[in-house]
């Protein structure tokens, strides 16, 4: 029997992941307890329940479960964000990439797709655009269900703009989207360069080789162990010669992988595979 009161502590948080990967299968077991705790406080307040209440909901079933966990999951991003990021990437990646015939490029952890479809404006002004593929993968369903909309509210694109101006964007983004109803919608051109599908990083396997791959502000929210393991997943599915993309709070060190890639920017952690 559940007590009268509880406290939210690392206790609570390991009994939710026992609950969650018993009734939905998600497995929260590799992620980082204070990241766990914040996102549950948040949706404590949120829905204005108590513990008591939340651990009973997790345990009701795979529906209950599997929505408590989309909530768990961090889905912050825009689009172009780090613009100094992307002026590398025209500058140092995609004129590597340019002597290549077929280009593959992996967004793991895409939220609601606004990186992906940055990569594919900036691949279609790099002239790369009929020879590449984007895969953007996320584990919630609910921000997928966004990207593949490709939708997103006006009062954001002027912000998306600045960023997209200050990455070295040739043109306008209004070129790249029509207005409706209040929605900014991406050009169909643009969005049939990517397929948005379902993947954890901590459980699902390799399903491609790219030359390209971005997982940026994903995997400081896991634990070192787990960190190390997507590490692994992450250069397995990395063609030779492939770039990898990290967040700028995220690194190489403690990989055990760092003798495998030549740095490209060590402030922006954009590396390439060499061995």
């Amino acid at each position: 029997m559940l007590p009268d009161m509880m406290t939210l502590d690392n206790s609570v948080i390991e009994e939710l992941i026992v609950r969650i990967r018993e009734n939905s299968g998600f497995d929260f077991s590799g992620y980082s307890r204070p990241s766990l705790l914040r996102r549950t406080e948040s949706y404590l307040h949120k829905h204005g329940i108590g513990l008591e209440e939340l651990i009973s909901y997790v345990g009701q079933g795979s529906r209950e479960a599997s929505g408590f966990a989309q909530d768990l999951t961090v889905n912050y991003t825009e689009m172009f964000r780090d613009p100094d990021f992307y002026k590398l990437l025209k500058s140092a990646v995609f004129s590597y990439l340019e002597s290549y015939a077929e280009l593959r490029f992996w967004v793991a952890g895409c939220a609601s797709g606004e990186e992906a479809f940055s990569l594919a404006i900036m691949l279609r002004e790099c002239s790369l655009k009929d020879r590449s593929l984007i895969y953007g993968t996320d584990i919630n369903q609910k921000v997928l269900a966004i990207a593949r909309d490709g939708a997103y509210h006006v009062s954001a694109m002027r912000s998306f703009s600045e960023n997209y101006l200050q990455a070295g964007g040739k043109t306008s983004l209004s070129d790249y989207y029509h207005v409706s109803y209040g929605k900014a919608a991406i050009d169909p051109e643009i969005r049939k360069q990517i397929i948005f599908a379902s993947h954890d990083l901590t459980g699902d396997g390799i399903f491609n080789e790219f030359q390209f791959i971005s997982c940026r502000n994903v995997l400081i929210y896991f634990t070192l162990e787990q960190r190390k393991k997507i590490f692994r997943k992450l250069y397995d599915s990395l063609a030779p010669l492939g770039f990898l993309c990290l967040g700028k709070r995220e690194t190489l060190r403690d990989s055990g992988l760092q003798d495998c890639f030549r740095v490209v920017s060590e402030p922006l952690n954009i590396y390439q595979r060499i061995v």
